[in-house]
């Protein structure tokens, strides 16, 4: 707690900085959790994402 006053002593009190603290890292947690998800989605899914970016690419034309 000494670091916290010594550090923030006088702008904030210590009650208002844990909790600002508390709520950037649920913040963050959700934020890391979902692009998880999002990255085991497409995990499974990329054979097939993979596949149809190809088949899109032979459409292209040569410039």
């Amino acid at each position: 707690m000494k670091t916290i006053d010594k550090e923030f002593g006088g702008r904030k009190n210590r009650s208002q900085l844990i909790e600002e603290a508390v709520k950037e890292y649920v913040e963050r947690r959700i934020h890391i959790n979902r692009d998880l998800a999002d990255l085991e989605i497409l995990n499974k899914k990329s054979d097939k994402l993979n596949k149809e970016a190809a088949d899109v690419l032979l459409f292209q034309a040569d410039l």
